[in-house]
C-alpha cells in the first residue's frame, strides 16, 4: 500500500491546531510537527539544538554557536521540547501505530553552527564528534521519553539533512562567505549519522529512521547501506524533481532489498499553488515505471519540503491531495 505524510514544519504557532492537522488528514503516519514561526529556537537549527542534554549554544546575531553555557534561546528551544511533547501525549491518546519526529541531523547542525577559532563546527573535527554524539544521545533520550508518554506508538525518526550534499562537496561558506570549508570523507559522515542508530539500539529502543534531504547529491545507497560503511537508515526521503539516473539506480536497488522511498511529489515553492491529484498521480506512476521494481509496502508520497511558507488551508489541502494520489497509484498498480 502507498502511504503519505509530511515532512515536518507546517504555519503558524498553534500546536493544538498543527497535531489536529496531522492526526486528521495524516492518519496513516500522524507527526510532531515543527513551527518555526514561533522563534529561531523552534526553527529547524535551533529544535536540534535543544534536544536533552546536548551542547551548549546560544543564538546571536542571526546565528547559533556553541557556547560555554546555554543560551536563553537554547533554553526556549528545550522548553519547547517538553511543550510539544505534552501536546503530543494529550492529542495521541487512544492512538496506536506509527508516530513520527523529525530532527536536524548533525551534518546540517555542523554545517550552520559556530565555534570559537575554527569558524564552525564543521571545520572542528573534535567538536564535529562531540556534537554527533551529543545529538545522538539528544535524539535517543527524546524518544524514550515519547515512549514512555505514548507506550502504544511505533516510533518513527526523521533526520533532515539538507546540508550533507554540500558537507560531502564542499561547498559549505566559511562565516565571512569567501571560502569554503574543506570537503568531509563519507566513511567520517556516515559514521557519525550511524551513532543515533548504534544509541537507540544500546537503548533497546525499536525505531524506524529515514533520512530526509531536499537537496540534489545525497549518497542514497551509504545512507541506506547497514554495516561499518553505512548510516544504516530504514528509508530515504527525497525530492522527485532533483533525482537523477545514478539516485534512480540506488533506489532501485534499495528497494529490491527492502528499504522504503519517501518520494517528494508536491512542490513547496509556490505556497499559493497546491498542483492537482492528475499531474501528481502521472508523475509518481511514471518514476515507478522508470525505477522498474515492485514498489508494493515500499512507497510513500509526501511533499518535496516542509509546509511552513504555506497558509493552513493550502497546507490542509496539500494533504488532501496526497491522500488522493496515494489512493489512486495504489489502485493503478493494483496494491
Amino acid at each position: 500500500m502507498t502511504g503519505f505524510t509530511g515532512l515536518g514544519s507546517l504555519p503558524g504557532t498553534d500546536m493544538p491546531a498543527a497535531l489536529r492537522m496531522t492526526f486528521d488528514l495524516v492518519p496513516g503516519l500522524p507527526y510532531l510537527p515543527e513551527l518555526p514561526a514561533r522563534g529561531p529556537w523552534a526553527a529547524m537549527i535551533g529544535r536540534g539544538l535543544g534536544l536533552p542534554d546536548g551542547l551548549p549554544a546560544e543564538y546571536e546575531a542571526g546565528e547559533w554557536r556553541l557556547s560555554g553555557a546555554p543560551g536563553v534561546d537554547q533554553r526556549r528551544a528545550r522548553a519547547t521540547w517538553r511543550d510539544d511533547l505534552d501536546q503530543l501525549e494529550e492529542a495521541a491518546q487512544g492512538y496506536a501505530g506509527p508516530l513520527k519526529i523529525q530532527v536536524a541531523g548533525p551534518w546540517t547542525l555542523a554545517a550552520s553552527t559556530g565555534v570559537a577559532m575554527t569558524g564552525r563546527v564543521l571545520a572542528d573535527p573534535g567538536a564535529r564528534r562531540d556534537l554527533a554524539g551529543a545529538w545522538a544521545h539528544g535524539v535517543a533520550e527524546t524518544l524514550e521519553s515519547l515512549r514512555r508518554r505514548l507506550p502504544d506508538v511505533s516510533p518513527v525518526l526523521q533526520v533532515d539533512e539538507p546540508s550533507l550534499p554540500a558537507v560531502l562537496a564542499g561547498a559549505i561558506p566559511t562565516p565571512g562567505g569567501f571560502f569554503r570549508h574543506a570537503a568531509l570523507d563519507l566513511p567520517e559522515v556516515v559514521g557519525h549519522l550511524a551513532t543515533v542508530g548504534v544509541e537507540l539500539s544500546r537503548r533497546g529502543l525499536e525505531v524506524t529512521t529515514a533520512v530526509h534531504c531536499c537537496a540534489p547529491g545525497l549518497p542514497v545507497a551509504a545512507m541506506l547501506r547497514h554495516g561499518s560503511d553505512g548510516a544504516g537508515f530504514d528509508a530515504v526521503s527525497l525530492d522527485l524533481s532533483l533525482l537523477t539516473h545514478d539516485d534512480i539506480d540506488a533506489l532501485s536497488q534499495a528497494v529490491e532489498s527492502g528499504r522504503n522511498l519517501w518520494l517528494g511529489i508536491l512542490p513547496t515553492d509556490n505556497p499559493a499553488t497546491v498542483p492537482g491529484v492528475d499531474d501528481l498521480r502521472r508523475r509518481v506512476l511514471a518514476f515507478v515505471e522508470t525505477l522498474g521494481v515492485d514498489v508494493a509496502g515500499h512507497l510513500l508520497v509526501t511533499p518535496s519540503c516542509g509546509l511552513a511558507s504555506f497558509a493552513p488551508k493550502a497546507a490542509s489541502q496539500a494533504f488532501r491531495v496526497l491522500a488522493r494520489v496515494a489512493a489512486q497509484v495504489d489502485e493503478e498498480l493494483g496494491s
